[in-house]
């Protein structure tokens, strides 16, 4: 018996050390085109080589041992990157629908509902993802990320934030009598001492971004531009980006007119999310400090008419702004805010027509979700384009989208960090 054993444990560890030493899998991949997210003419046709989970090579012979995958009148592209999704909310055009999800889902229901979410992004070609807060579900956001990096669920990269900042009076829910506790959507931050503990407390419990609301109740102003209500005062709003640049971590504002847009600028945040109306010379002062937009076109439109009143004046200033600010050089990363809609509601690819709509090429639009989301997210040195040595997130669209960007909506081909999620 002692012999058995002996034997049994000797196969077991030749076994584990054969597969150490194994080499990786090699796969081509081969189109009739590719983009590669740096903005330069269309390859055609296209190889692309992976080695594990890595590109090894671009164009040239294919490897004898190569695993080669022909996707024929298919355009290859970067992994696609959305730096403005919600997975732990499942659609709020209204109060009530964003109230039923905070009072009537456990924790572990929305988590389930979240790994859904991720695996429709997933599959709609989007490989990274950044997660701009739970809505109430405290860090569960960190929860799903560990899960897809652990093998337990399918879904992007995941960049997240955790719960967000605001002030007393500033979020939701609201409206309930004062003698009812119930759970609020973000984590109310008062003064400058509870504004930098809540940065360390989020960045302790996983978040990788800061996520602040700077501004809220949007109406028309005398002189027709679209104004708000400040939350943070400029003091709290400066502790909370100096304290999580000290840690060296982002901070994205979600910022919809000049008081809060103004006051997120001025204390130095990385991103402006939605910046429905900027003016020219907030506009100016991002391209001077190099802040990003993450314009959000799709949602805007879509929640307009349920939510009515002056939403239903916003799409209006958000297309004006956004074709400002491309015209005087803001820097523009591709994002939806996928969960303000429902995530089957539609395809969040559909954010690239809307990009195009208002004054982008389809190429321009193509870079938002790969080459520029990944600057804004300090990951260019591995993602957002098709290069040696980066990771093999690639996918692929039926046809050119230079000349029908809905093909962006019909991904057919998913490959992430060397595994395929999706084939024709």
């Amino acid at each position: 018996m002692k012999d058995r054993i002996t034997a049994v444990v000797l196969f077991l560890l030749a076994t584990a050390a054969f597969a150490a030493d194994a080499p990786p899998k090699v796969v081509a991949l081969r189109a009739a085109r590719m983009i590669d997210g740096r903005g330069g003419a269309v390859v055609s046709p296209a190889v692309i080589v992976i080695r594990g989970n890595r590109i090894d090579s671009i164009g040239g012979a294919v490897p004898a041992d190569a695993q080669v995958i022909d996707l024929g009148d298919m355009t290859l592209l970067p992994g696609l990157i959305d730096a403005h999704v919600h997975t732990l909310l499942q659609g709020d055009i209204t109060s009530e629908d964003y109230d039923t999800q905070l009072f009537k889902e456990s924790l572990a229901y929305r988590a389930l509902r979240a790994s859904k979410a991720v695996k429709i992004a997933l599959g709609n070609g989007f490989t990274t993802v950044r997660d701009l807060e739970t809505e109430g579900a405290m860090y569960t956001d960190v929860d799903v990320k560990r899960a897809i990096n652990n093998g337990v669920i399918d879904g992007p990269r995941m960049v997240v934030s955790t719960r967000a900042l605001s002030v007393t009076g500033g979020y939701g829910p609201s409206g309930y009598s004062p003698e009812v506790t119930y759970p609020m959507g973000v984590q109310i931050v008062d003064g400058v001492d509870q504004a930098r503990k809540a940065v360390r407390e989020q960045i302790a419990h996983g978040a990788d971004w800061i996520k602040v609301y700077a501004d809220r109740s949007y109406f028309v102003a005398k002189d027709g531009t679209l104004s708000s209500t400040p939350t943070f005062n400029a003091e709290e709003m400066k502790a909370i980006v100096e304290e999580a640049h000290r840690l060296r971590h982002k901070v994205a504002a979600h910022a919809m007119a000049r008081p809060g847009i103004e006051n997120a600028l001025n204390a130095g945040v990385d991103s402006i999310e939605h910046g429905i109306s900027i003016p020219d010379d907030l506009l100016d002062m991002m391209v001077a400090k190099g802040v990003y937009l993450c314009p959000t076109l799709s949602v805007t439109d879509y929640v307009a008419a349920g939510r009515g009143g002056i939403w239903l004046k916003i799409p209006a200033f958000h297309r004006d702004s956004f074709s400002r600010a491309l015209k005087r050089g803001v820097k523009i990363a591709f994002g939806t805010d996928a969960g303000g809609f429902a995530w089957d509601a539609f395809n969040e690819a559909k954010e690239f027509s809307y990009e195009t709509k208002f004054g982008m090429t389809p190429m321009q639009a193509i870079q938002t979700a790969t080459r520029n989301a990944a600057d804004l997210l300090d990951m260019s040195d591995r993602i957002g384009t098709i290069e040696t040595g980066k990771f093999a997130d690639i996918v692929a669209v039926p046809g050119n989208p230079l000349n029908d960007i809905t093909a962006m909506e019909r991904v057919g081909f998913v490959m992430k960090d060397g595994n395929v999620y999706k084939r024709p």
